[in-house]
């Protein structure tokens, strides 16, 4: 079993009966795995885009994928073999019907039918506890306006909740990347939030094995080229002998030009005017700082332009196999389909250590007896 947590490990995969859950909205599945390393046993998941089920299933074999919109998928007739005997419900339904200026929306807005479907699996389901992460917006709009719907809306089904808003920094993973997270406990007192681990990883300390590609070079499958740097690479790499998804962006030239400019720990700051540019995006055309955590892994890593996702000192952009270490992802997790998928698959995963922290929670709850 890999183990992609800080904190201790029992030997859960020893004991007889795996907790089971189900994991809706999975993605490539940073969720699930973060269960899976502590011991659950991950039996149904769902993702709509069939390119991210494939790479769900492809590094999740055992459990069931169901491929679609989850609107189409008729709760009864799908989950009645499962009803009473799943343990923990978890995922992030989208929630777009957020607060606009002028304007007050509900957690009921059309647009957040998503997480609808989500209260509807819980409550058919009847787990003994859910977890559902989101976007930290989702507990601080309309000064809490949604928390409280959602607080009414769980504890009506008889759950206790715990809520917060989680950095994965916190948790061993080279990111600042916040999530709100809330822990739903069936008829039972609330369970706390994982304990923050420390110290920080780096940048550095997940990527410095992998500092030899120059731009456009690389292969879908490579062998390692030097032996691991810090603890974080020797855990990550684990018994994989085999590089994947390590492939460097062919950058155009003039983006080489302004690349070869910018001096490590430096930024847009340094560039000539003719070569400054308009972005939306905060850090651009900056180097990443390795041995500070990263920003938040985005869907667009692999362009300068669109974030500080420029490696230290190459004149490249990180690569897939970079992003999923500074995810928290082990080497063995393998991306696949055109590099758009790869990134989105990437970018918008659960990191499995904040994953794996979350799911102790539960894990050392379920071993107490709740």
């Amino acid at each position: 079993m890999r183990n992609t947590s800080k904190l201790p490990l029992r030997e859960y995969a020893t004991r007889k009966y795996k907790p089971k859950a189900v994991d809706l909205f999975a993605g490539v599945g940073g969720l699930s795995l973060g269960f899976e390393d502590v011991g659950f046993d991950i039996v149904v998941a769902n993702e709509f885009e069939p390119t991210i089920a494939t790479a769900y299933k492809s590094n999740h074999p055992r459990t069931k994928m169901l491929i679609g919109d989850i609107r189409q998928i008729d709760l009864e007739k799908t989950f009645e073999n499962y009803v009473g005997k799943i343990d923990v419900v978890i995922g992030g339904p989208p929630c777009q019907g957020f607060s606009q200026k002028g304007q007050r929306k509900s957690i009921y807005d059309e647009r957040n039918f998503l997480f609808e479907y989500y209260v509807k699996a819980v409550d058919f389901l009847n787990p003994k506890y859910f977890v559902m992460e989101n976007v930290p917006n989702l507990l601080t709009t309309e000064n809490g306006f949604f928390r409280k719907e959602i607080e009414e809306i769980f504890s009506s089904m008889g759950y206790r909740l715990t809520m917060g808003i989680l950095n994965a920094a916190d948790y061993g993973v080279p990111q600042n990347r916040k999530r709100a997270v809330i822990i739903g406990s069936y008829k039972n007192t609330p369970l706390s939030l994982p304990v923050p681990t420390l110290p920080n990883v780096t940048i550095w300390d997940a990527i410095s094995d992998l500092a030899y590609l120059e731009s456009g070079e690389g292969e879908e499958e490579q062998a390692y080229r030097y032996s691991p740097q810090s603890d974080y690479q020797n855990e990550l790499r684990g018994n994989n002998n085999t590089l994947h998804n390590h492939v460097a962006t062919k950058h155009s030239k003039i983006t080489l030009e302004r690349l070869s400019m910018i001096p490590p720990n430096a930024g847009r700051d340094v560039l000539p005017e003719e070569h400054l540019t308009k972005s939306i995006y905060s850090g651009t055309w900056t180097r990443m700082r390795k041995n500070e955590v990263s920003v938040t892994i985005t869907t667009r890593f692999d362009t300068p332009s669109s974030g500080k996702f420029t490696h230290p000192f190459l004149n490249r952009a990180i690569t897939v196999r970079e992003a999923a270490r500074i995810q928290s992802f082990p080497d063995d997790f393998v991306f696949i389909g055109n590099k758009n998928s790869q990134m989105k698959q990437v970018g918008n995963a659960v990191p499995p250590r904040l994953a794996s922290a979350i799911a102790e929670v539960v894990m050392n709850d379920i071993l107490e007896g709740g």
